[in-house]
């Protein structure tokens, strides 16, 4: 992330203390550095904030304990900001920096020691007088280094606020074999443990990209060789050892939770995988919010400024701590999404959402273009019957892949993220859009949009990618949600033969959206979507063993309801 992004995220986040509201102590804030043993010897540098008038370790008095655990030392100067002003609003602020990272001693391997450690620590805190009670807080990898201790907590442990962050990690690493590169290719590239300077488009690009590492940054990362050789969920990787530990993690949580998600923050999938996965009991005193912002609690919206975004996570953060903590009350339950378009929140009674009812588009060949031209239609009602004729053909060229512009699975194309404007329909020939009739009535959006695509290709393996946007009456299209899927992935790895129509399904992301009377629906099909995924090279196997790509023909077969967009209508009335 820039520098001038990071330094107006400390700004934005002192204005937030400001806003609270809450009673201010007077006073100094004391802040306290020492080196805390692991029970393997290792030392981890902590930062403990108070006022300076409580001397916590022999006064006799007790606190609430806020804990937060990281591997960024960048970041320092938030977590100051964090420490000073939380101390002076009642509770003592702590932040350990993870194994290998900053001062802290041992060697830095992401996620492997963060459960040993977490819970090291949590039990000296627990052990301590001066403590009254402990909420963990944290997003990204500081909400993993909470959610991998939450099962086994001690009992001082009241509960955890958890930001973008979920905890099964396959869905966070792929989607139907193709790796998002724009997460983990970027996140192992500033986390390696040392200084890459590669170019990061060429380093998503490089091929085999199981020698990247080697290759282009200086050495072997074995995590990083893990993930983009493990791509099905049930590869042992996945299914054994911290991963499959962390996915399993949820349904034995015996505490409140916030779960705080963003509609384009590359982590929902899995942090709704995770929510879902708690039991019944636990949910009762459980929150899940989920707003209209990207990874950074940042407005994602190109074409809105929205009134009622409450981005504020320092707001939401303090008041749950201080209901939980200072005043001891269980938070109960609350599930509350942000309808994108509406500019407002709606309460639900349940997760996930229950569609009113499910609205079904069917792709057409335009009858203009005859199927020669990239332009077609989306129809409220199925069109012909499919046939040869009714087919569009392109061609997709993975040297020459799509540009990501404007989506819910990227970070370090910070600058793409969310809903942004997109090109007019027809921009390349190997996008085919297809547009619906206006709107006669606005409606909303809510759950999961599906899109079923009867295809064939000329390769034994290929991709396609779904786009679906709202072209609002001045003509401009904004992306709404986008997805991608492969042959392999729909058909259970059997064998395809090239030229066979076959069915997939592109699975996109819970969304909650308001289409406005006026609007018209686009649907653009392709087959790629780089650097958001790894771009596909039409052979089959492991994408990261792949050595060299080629041109695929590609067919979609409209007519019939074997090629359509199924969307889930809410009712708000």
């Amino acid at each position: 992330m820039a520098e001038d992004m990071f330094a107006e995220l400390l700004r934005q986040t002192q204005r937030d203390y400001d806003a609270l509201g809450f009673p201010v102590t007077e006073g100094e804030v004391e802040e306290e550095q020492f080196m805390l043993s692991m029970e393997d010897g290792v030392r981890l540098k902590t930062y403990i904030f108070h006022m300076e008038k409580d001397t916590i370790w022999d006064n006799g008095g007790v606190f609430p304990v806020i804990l937060q655990r990281s591997p960024y030392a960048h970041a320092m100067g938030s977590y100051r900001i964090h420490g000073r002003n939380l101390a002076k609003r009642g509770f003592v602020y702590i932040v350990q920096f993870c194994r290998g990272t900053e001062e802290s001693e041992g060697e830095w391997i992401p996620n492997e020691n963060e459960r040993a450690d977490g819970l090291c620590t949590v039990r000296w805190l627990a052990s301590q007088s001066w403590v009254k009670n402990i909420g963990y807080w944290g997003d990204s990898y500081l909400a993993l280094t909470g959610w991998c201790i939450a099962d086994e907590a001690p009992e001082k442990v009241k509960g955890m606020y958890l930001g973008v962050y979920g905890t099964d990690r396959f869905t966070s690493a792929y989607c139907k074999r193709l790796f998002r590169h724009d997460v983990l290719t970027s996140w192992a590239m500033e986390n390696a443990g040392r200084a890459v300077d590669a170019d990061y488009l060429e380093s998503c690009r490089f091929r085999p990209h199981n020698r990247v590492d080697e290759s282009l940054w200086g050495g072997e990362l074995t995590w990083y060789r893990d993930w983009i050789r493990s791509v099905k969920e049930d590869d042992p990787y996945w299914q054994e050892g911290f991963w499959k530990l962390l996915r399993d993690i949820p349904e034995k949580v015996d505490m409140p939770l916030f779960i705080r998600e963003g509609w384009y923050d590359h982590h929902l999938g899995s942090a709704i995988k995770s929510f879902e996965a708690l039991n019944e009991k636990v949910r009762k005193d459980c929150t899940l919010q989920i707003g209209s912002w990207n990874h950074f609690s940042m407005n994602c919206l190109e074409w809105m400024e929205p009134d009622n975004l409450q981005n504020s996570e320092v707001a939401s953060m303090a008041a749950w701590f201080r209901q939980l903590l200072i005043e001891e009350k269980r938070p109960g339950k609350k599930t509350d999404i942000y309808v994108i378009g509406a500019d407002k929140w709606i309460a639900l009674k349940n997760w996930p959402i229950v569609p009113d009812r499910v609205k079904t588009w069917y792709l057409a060949v335009s009858e203009k273009g005859k199927g020669q031209d990239n332009i077609h239609s989306l129809l409220a009602g199925p069109a012909e019957e499919e046939g040869p004729e009714r087919a569009i053909q392109y061609i997709y060229n993975p040297d020459h892949p799509v540009p990501s512009s404007g989506g819910e699975s990227m970070l370090k194309t910070m600058e793409r993220v969310g809903s942004m404007y997109q090109p007019e329909a027809g921009w390349r020939d190997d996008v085919i859009s297809f547009l619906s009739e206006p709107a006669e009535e606005g409606f909303v959006i809510g759950g999961k949009i599906r899109v079923w695509l009867r295809v064939a290709s000329d390769c034994e393996d290929t991709a396609f990618t779904a786009k679906l946007m709202e072209v609002k009456k001045d003509g401009k299209a904004v992306n709404i949600r986008s997805s991608i899927t492969t042959i392999a992935a729909d058909n259970g790895d059997g064998v395809y033969r090239p030229g066979d129509p076959v069915q997939v399904i592109v699975e996109m992301w819970d969304i909650a959206w308001l289409v406005e009377e006026g609007s018209r629906l686009r649907l653009d099909i392709s087959s790629s979507d780089f650097p958001q995924y790894a771009v596909h090279t039409n052979y089959p196997g492991i994408w990261s063993e792949q050595e060299k790509c080629r041109i695929a023909h590609q067919s979609i077969f409209c007519g019939g309801e074997g090629s359509r967009v199924e969307i889930p209508i809410l009712d708000l009335s």
